[in-house]
């Protein structure tokens, strides 16, 4: 929730208008490979 956000402003502090839609996604992406790397490691864990 928060990666979205931040990219969000940081971007529209950059570039402007199209800099807040490329910064949310950016933002997204990040996170849901943040939630994807500890998904992974917490199968990993369980399995041990």
């Amino acid at each position: 929730m928060v990666l979205p956000l931040l990219g969000l402003v940081i971007g529209g502090w950059l570039a402007g208008p199209d800099g807040m839609i490329w910064g949310a996604v950016a933002g997204f992406v990040v996170a849901l490979a943040i939630i994807g790397v500890l998904g992974y490691g917490l199968v990993k864990a369980r399995r041990r």
